[in-house]
């Protein structure tokens, strides 16, 4: 039977896919979207938003709105959010006020307009580093990195000293919240689960590691950094790479990430319940930039190491898979490889404005680099 299902957010990138995932399997699309320039620079109604979605422009803080995009819903996937680990670093107040205030304002409207389900999107960051093993094989769950160790190295150590190796992290690790987008990530999943359950409401969170593919907002800084380096070599330039290059990471293509919403929205058992969301293999930064740049056809362009890290900005965090794929039914299903070259077929017909340099000059002249 088809719903009416909302995606506040929707018109962005993840928005878009899972619209057309929805429309193709029958139900009825409403997006709840405010179209900032920093994600839509022309304002209007993206081209890749599939024309039976109707698209409503409003704020998610804007109480009148977002009672008037609740009118007949059954279903809503939150997704409305300020994204960005650096840039959240001194848009304090804005992304304090979309996110968490924007989350509040959603759940005092569904409290008189209840759905059968709410769905966010949730992130890695809320972890802040993953879990690691000692050199002796203790998993060590509270990892916090100070910055760059005194030989020049990257990695955590333990307290001997000794770099520590990362392991798949479950949804059972604490909370390591560095970043202003990780404590608003982190409170749209609790105001989701917490207000869902106590009226009457089916709620999940979607802990999303880094999502590509095509249809990313390119020209934007601060968004996935597969995007980034896609910009970057679109205009002929290297990508630039944090750190040393050698930070691990899990990067899921945006399909499967839509497939993940749909069963969250689904599936009875998932209920009251937090998932990672990933592909399942992880590789190195510097590794996927070169990847990238091949893929575009420019693989001459060698990685620009910046030698510096960025606050906020974690080591090591992958996902631990097994809690999505037995109670959702999840599995990643696109291949990495196909996925690149998708994607640089898209970026080939695109117009991306390389603001890197920009970005990285405003998180510098804030002490947000070193």
């Amino acid at each position: 039977m088809a719903e009416q299902v909302l995606i506040t957010g929707g018109a962005g990138f993840i928005g878009r896919h899972l619209a057309q995932a929805l429309i193709e399997r029958g139900d009825k699309v409403r997006v709840l979207d405010s179209l900032i320039e920093q994600v839509h620079p022309t304002r209007a109604r993206p081209a890749e938003l599939a024309e039976d979605v109707e698209l409503l422009v409003g704020d998610v803080r804007d109480e009148a709105a977002v009672l008037k995009a609740l009118k007949g819903v059954d279903k809503v996937v939150h997704l409305a959010a300020e994204v960005g680990v650096g840039q959240s670093m001194y848009a304090v107040d804005r992304y304090t006020s979309v996110n968490e205030y924007g989350t509040a304002v959603l759940f005092q409207q569904l409290i008189d307009n209840p759905v059968q389900r709410v769905v966010v999107a949730s992130s890695m960051s809320v972890y802040g580093e993953g879990l690691y093993r000692t050199a002796d094989g203790r998993l060590m769950d509270d990892v916090v990195r100070v910055g760059r160790n005194p030989d020049g190295s990257w990695d955590p150590l333990d307290d001997q000293g000794r770099p520590m190796a990362p392991v798949p992290t479950p949804e059972s690790k604490g909370n390591g919240l560095k970043s202003v987008y990780a404590i608003g990530k982190f409170v749209q999943e609790r105001l989701t689960l917490t207000l869902t359950r106590q009226y009457g409401m089916g709620g999940s969170a979607l802990r999303l590691w880094n999502a590509y593919g095509p249809g990313q907002a390119l020209s934007n800084p601060y968004t996935g950094v597969l995007a980034i380096f896609a910009s970057r070599i679109a205009n002929g330039q290297s990508p630039m790479v944090f750190e040393d290059g050698q930070q691990r990471r899990d990067f899921v293509h945006v399909r499967d990430v839509a497939r993940a919403f749909l069963l969250a929205m689904d599936r009875p058992e998932a209920d009251g319940q937090v998932f990672n969301i990933g592909s399942g293999v992880d590789r190195t930064v510097e590794e996927v930039a070169r990847l990238q740049a091949a893929a575009m056809g420019r693989p001459d362009l060698e990685p620009e190491i910046a030698g510096k890290a960025r606050a906020g900005d974690i080591r090591h965090c992958v996902p631990d898979l097994t809690k999505a794929r037995t109670v959702l039914g999840y599995e990643a299903q696109e291949d990495f490889s196909e996925g690149l070259a998708e994607l640089a077929e898209w970026v080939a017909a695109q117009g991306a404005e390389d603001r890197v340099i920009e970005a990285r000059k405003e998180l510098e002249m804030r002490g947000l680099v070193a």
